[in-house]
């Protein structure tokens, strides 16, 4: 099958030859067709699959074909709602590639930045709203979005969404929106949570499951090696001594890890930099550009963070940190192995880890191949469970003792300001 055959119009096409786009992805053949005849989807498909074509295409055809649409009095038409800045961003960029034909206007709304650019490009109108929950409500609250004219509604990334929170604020921006409406509703996982608020958002949806999460692409290959704690970093020294692994997405647990294991990389004059929530807004477009243009070889990211990353033939993927949720280490290793391309998965298991190596094992009924020749091989015991209970519990005790001493120097600082002054 090829996109001409899913009655694709000529402007579209146009725009799809010049990327070189072809053949459609499983889940594109399968969603488009039923967009296009209008009907509601909850669809399930797994990272890199190509769902954002999926819902962008027939969206961009309803309102090229739709006659009543005032081409002098743009409405915003079709909300986007998506989790986070990166994967906003990325959506804008394909209504663009896909729309560039068509004189269908877009643009992209997300906290981090100041708004200004943003609500001139409102002002000026737009077909088509690509919007994170927090800046949508905040421009809506302050006069600048009106959602009564929405005719095609995609909550994308709905699982990761709910995730980070957003669960009033979906159901805030919902309330707005017409009751007469499509509605488009994708999910990398289907949880009971989130088939509970499909129902609230969808009228009589037609279910689209590819690739579920339980599946990897065949054509990434999955490494695993077994090491200490202590050893971590510099297992991953000696594995990026191989130069071919020439351009690598790292994911770290937590910010702060992310930041430290990049910094560590510089030591080794490796070009490395962290990317996740904490960094501002420009600052995390500058560190993906550079990686994208291979300014950068190695590019520490949360999982959080990670969304919205979608970079073409990406070959190696390192789990620095095992992800303690199977479903998040399908999410990581499909960053590689995008679109029939090859891929590397590479993972550094320490003994608390591998509980969740077989939780993986177990979700992708496939057994990860553990590469023998390791320099720093596993030597350290698990902990036990009434030792973890303890660890938790003293991490838990510094934990707080350090926020309550920033705390005081915090106000020891103010306090010693306040005097100096008077």
């Amino acid at each position: 099958m090829q996109f001409e055959d899913l009655k694709i119009i000529e402007p579209i096409l146009k725009a799809l030859r010049k990327q070189n786009y072809i053949k459609p992805t499983s889940i594109q053949a399968k969603a488009i067709p039923l967009i296009q005849k209008r009907n509601d989807v909850l669809g399930s498909a797994q990272t890199g699959t190509g769902k954002t074509a999926a819902f962008a295409i027939p969206i961009l055809q309803h309102l090229f074909l739709d006659s009543h649409r005032n081409k002098k009095s743009l409405k915003i038409l079709s909300l986007i709602i998506t989790p986070t800045r990166e994967l906003a961003i990325q959506i804008g960029d394909s209504f663009s590639t896909y729309g560039k034909y068509t004189g269908i206007k877009n643009t992209v709304v997300f906290g981090g930045v100041k708004q200004g650019t943003q609500t001139t490009a409102l002002r000026h109108g737009v077909d088509i709203l690509v919007a994170t929950p927090g800046r949508l409500l905040d421009l809506m609250n302050q006069g600048f979005i009106n959602l009564k004219d929405v005719e095609y509604f995609v909550l994308d990334e709905a699982d990761r969404m709910l995730d980070m929170g957003f669960i009033n604020d979906i159901r805030k921006i919902i309330a707005k929106l017409p009751i007469k409406r499509q509605s488009l509703f994708f999910s990398a996982t289907m949880p009971e949570s989130i088939v509970k608020l499909s129902r609230k958002i969808l009228n009589n949806p037609v279910k689209v499951d590819v690739s579920p999460i339980s599946s990897t692409a065949e054509t990434i290959q999955q490494y695993l090696y077994y090491t200490n704690k202590k050893d971590k970093k510099n297992l991953l020294i000696h594995i990026l001594r191989d130069e071919k692994i020439d351009q690598v997405l790292l994911f770290s647990r937590t910010k702060h890890g992310a930041d430290k294991i990049a910094r560590y990389l510089k030591k080794f004059k490796i070009r490395a930099a962290a990317i996740h929530g904490d960094k501002a807004q420009n600052n995390r477009q500058k560190t993906l550009t550079q990686f994208k243009a291979r300014e950068l070889r190695v590019l520490v990211a949360t999982d959080i963070a990670a969304r919205g990353i979608d970079i073409d033939k990406l070959k190696y993927v390192i789990n620095f940190d095992i992800p303690n949720i199977a479903e998040t280490y399908v999410h990581r290793i499909g960053r590689s192995g995008r679109a029939g391309e090859d891929g590397n998965a590479i993972s550094l298991c320490e003994p608390e880890e591998n509980v969740y190596i077989k939780d993986i094992e177990k979700l992708i009924k496939l057994k990860i191949k553990v590469v023998v020749n390791n320099p720093f091989p596993q030597t350290d015991k698990a902990m036990t469970k009434t030792e973890k209970k303890e660890w938790e519990k003293e991490k838990q005790k510094r934990k707080q003792e350090f926020f309550a001493n920033r705390k005081r120097k915090q106000n020891g600082a103010k306090t010693s300001k306040f005097s100096k002054r008077k």
